[in-house]
């Protein structure tokens, strides 16, 4: 999965549980309290972006026939709005958006995407984001030099109808086992109106979202997933369907996936704006093609275009009563019978044929996680025969990260070594300390004789740190007191505190 997308860190999950999760609307009288709450607002005329009609259209919203144990997760999405920009979404707005528009699609967006203010807003998200150049060559640093005379050529081009995509630069990302991951890199003018427009258009497609879904939501994040997974198989839904997409964004449909965003936006530039990045240039080294398919890993949109698209698979697996947990394009279905999971997956396999995608058929298996052998691995977990672990290539990714960081022939000291090395550390727990088993311990005691290994060097001692000697020499309380962090000492506070 992220970012990219498929490589989980700590860090990155993190940023994604920052928020709480959203609350659910679970009764009509919720909703009714809502709407006499905007009433006197919407006697007043239409609202901005829409005028107000309470039915939705079946596609993305409720069914009538709903299994029980899904029902919970089929109400509309209506909790903690925090993130929404306020300087877009003015109180007539959010009350049509839990309203209803007139044919249950938003029009007169455009304006909203060119205001100074937006871009502004959507400047400042992609500056703090940093991130490399793209085709043009120019930098962050360079932008933000003139940034106000930029984000005003910005304004004019999107308001006169001017501007236009520029290329996308592909780059390689190494993966584990030789293997790569193409990453798309627009120009930053091209993430800033991208960043603009989605914080127009997110509310509206976030409404109609699932619980379910975790991936690249605002509130919601790796933690709440993992947490929905636990509370499953605590319930004895342990037959599990572990599935992955085969290459999912680089291979979403174009015409379908248009269609899906037109059952809600019908303002006719904006969707311009979107179709265009969908078929931006992709050049890579001296090769340049327009793609058929698929939204550029890298792209600020492609997140929440890949939601939409598989929206509809969230919602036809709720309907159908399985207990669906999906992070972006990775998920997993728990169901308390194998025959269950079995049916399951044939619904997916199903469903996927129909929409243009193919499943990975090495990372897509059937088991029962109570067994050895069975298990399944799903945001850089293990969970098998009744514990959950760090799945292999999580720890492997650690390792390698430690081994290049404390290299023998590194000539730092050993406290510039320990700073490089403990907020590497520090976020590697934060996100795992839920593992069980020793790996902790393990890890601890790899990290220390790395550690030995280099003060042997420096006294031009060559060694590996493993004798009895230089432990004795160079103990446990020795690193402890030089600061270096400790998963296992963590993990003992944690327990106290509780």
């Amino acid at each position: 999965m992220l970012g990219s997308l498929r490589e989980i860190s700590g860090e990155t999950c993190r940023r994604g549980d920052e928020g709480r999760s959203q609350s659910l609307c679970s009764t009509e009288a919720a909703q009714a309290a809502r709407s006499a709450e905007s009433k006197a607002v919407l006697r007043k005329g239409r609202q901005e972006g829409g005028s107000v009609k309470a039915k939705r259209s079946e596609s993305m919203s409720e069914g009538a026939a709903v299994p029980e144990t899904a029902k919970q997760a089929l109400f509309i999405q209506t909790g903690n709005r925090d993130w929404i920009d306020r300087a877009i979404w003015t109180d007539r707005m959010l009350a049509a958006l839990d309203n209803g528009v007139k044919g249950d699609k938003w029009f007169s967006l455009i304006d909203k995407v060119y205001r100074p203010q937006t871009l502004a807003a959507a400047w400042q998200q992609v500056k703090a984001n940093q991130g490399a150049a793209g085709i043009d060559g120019q930098s962050i640093e360079r932008f933000a030099a003139g940034a106000e005379r930029y984000l005003g050529e910005l304004a004019d081009d999107l308001k006169e109808g001017r501007y236009q995509a520029a290329p996308v630069r592909r780059v390689e990302i190494p993966k584990a086992g030789g293997k790569t991951r193409p990453l798309g890199i627009p120009t930053v003018k091209d993430r800033i109106v991208q960043a603009a427009v989605k914080r127009v258009i997110e509310p509206i497609f976030e409404k109609e979202f699932l619980p379910m879904s975790y991936g690249f939501r605002p509130g919601r994040g790796c933690k709440d997933a993992l947490r929905e997974v636990d509370e499953w198989l605590k319930k004895g839904y342990t037959h599990v369907v572990d599935a992955d997409f085969k290459s999912y964004f680089d291979s979403i449909p174009h015409t379908r996936l248009k269609e899906r965003i037109e059952e809600r936006i019908s303002d006719g530039r904006l969707l311009e704006l979107l179709a265009g990045w969908l078929q931006q240039d992709i050049v890579h080294g001296l090769e340049k093609w327009t793609p058929t398919g698929g939204t550029p890993q890298g792209a600020v949109i492609s997140p929440l275009l890949a939601n939409i698209y598989l929206h509809p698979l969230d919602v036809h697996m709720t309907r159908q009563g399985y207990a669906m947990v999906r992070y972006a394009d990775d998920f997993v279905i728990l169901c308390p019978t194998a025959a269950a999971a079995a049916q399951a997956l044939e619904e997916i396999k199903a469903w996927v044929e129909a929409n243009g995608l193919a499943l990975h058929p090495d990372k897509t298996h059937l088991g029962d996680c109570r067994l050895e052998g069975q298990g399944f691995e799903f945001l850089g977990y293990r969970f098998e025969a009744g514990t959950r672990g760090v799945r292999r290539k999580s720890l492997m990714a650690l390792k390698d990260r430690v081994r290049q960081l404390t290299r023998r022939t590194r000539g730092d000291s050993l406290g510039r070594i320990i700073a490089d090395l403990n907020p590497m550390l520090r976020g590697w727990y934060g996100y795992f300390k839920h593992a069980q088993g020793r790996v902790f311990q393990t890890l601890d005691a790899l990290i220390r004789r790395r550690l030995r290994a280099i003060l042997r060097k420096q006294e031009k001692r060559p060694g590996f740190g493993r004798c009895y000697a230089d432990h004795c020499r160079w103990p446990n309380a020795f690193f402890a007191a030089a600061g270096l962090f400790t998963m296992v000492e963590a993990r003992r506070q944690a327990s106290q505190s509780r």
